[in-house]
């Protein structure tokens, strides 16, 4: 019995904490309520004062630090206390915050954390100064993330050049490429490249005529069942001299035909890239 009104307590502080009619001064009161469901309610509230975020930027529990991370409200010098947390979570948390400003990301990008540098290379509004940091950055999966992600050209251009094939296969995927990038593209010596770039973006016609006589099969396996392939370059490929690619493209058009969503080759699958550090920013 003891026990059920003890939860039937925190449940009524966690209302208190959570409706928008409670005072300043009781969500104060609230930030230091010895349930970390309460604190959690209170560091979550976008509306919660500067006083009750500031301790619980602090508090001991990582989920609570983690909603403070995530809360817009929450002031600049809290974020860049949290982006520099010991729990990974809470720091990715700062990524997504729409208050992590440019102050912010100079911290996040001289981070040991790659996944934050990922994080950061995927941000629509990151300054070209910390993009041209990222071109050079250390980790392949950061630059690969940068790569599929911005919209400077002189990035883009900087990694064209880059030596590591994941990293071109980002600027493959990146929709932002020049129709000349993409003729380079077309003929990088990756099939990896090559195939990520017919999955992903429409090419001249003239690049896709010379693509279908690629030397590799899992290119032309690509085109057969991307959905920007022209139809007149499917057709073509139906008549592959590799039958599991003119099988799939056959099988393509027939699909496409009785309406049924059509699915690459499982040999060209690969996770998207987009999915690969926890607590993504929309690119």
């Amino acid at each position: 019995m003891g026990n059920q009104r003890a939860a039937g307590d925190i449940d009524a502080r966690v209302s208190l904490a959570q409706d928008h009619t409670t005072a300043p001064a009781a969500l104060y009161e609230l930030a230091s309520d010895p349930s970390v469901r309460v604190r959690a309610a209170v560091a979550a509230r976008p509306d919660a004062p500067a006083e009750a975020l500031r301790p619980l930027a602090r508090d001991r529990d990582r989920t609570v630090r983690e909603a403070v991370a995530r809360n817009p409200a929450t002031s600049q010098g809290n974020l860049l206390r949290l982006v520099g947390d010991a729990d990974r979570w809470v720091r990715w948390a700062v990524a997504a915050n729409p208050a992590c400003d440019a102050r912010v990301r100079q911290v996040m990008v001289k981070a040991q954390d790659k996944e934050l540098r990922g994080l950061l290379a995927e941000m629509r509004a990151l300054e070209p100064d910390l993009a041209a940091i990222l071109v050079d950055d250390a980790s392949p999966e950061v630059r690969e993330r940068l790569a599929s992600h911005t919209h400077d050209p002189d990035v883009i251009s900087a990694l064209l050049r880059d030596r590591t094939v994941r990293v071109r296969k980002g600027v493959a995927v990146n929709e932002r490429t020049t129709a000349e990038q993409r003729h380079a593209l077309a003929r990088d010596s990756s099939p990896d490249v090559r195939a990520a770039l017919v999955r992903a973006v429409e090419l001249d016609e003239a690049d896709l005529r010379v693509m279908l006589d690629d030397r590799s099969v899992e290119v032309r396996r690509s085109m057969a069942t991307s959905a920007v392939t022209p139809e007149q370059i499917r057709r073509a490929l139906e008549n592959d001299a590799d039958e599991t690619v003119a099988e799939d493209a056959r099988r393509y058009r027939g699909s496409r035909a009785a309406g049924e969503p059509a699915t690459a080759p499982r040999a060209g699958h690969r996770r998207a890239i987009g999915k690969r550090f926890p607590g993504r920013t929309a690119g």
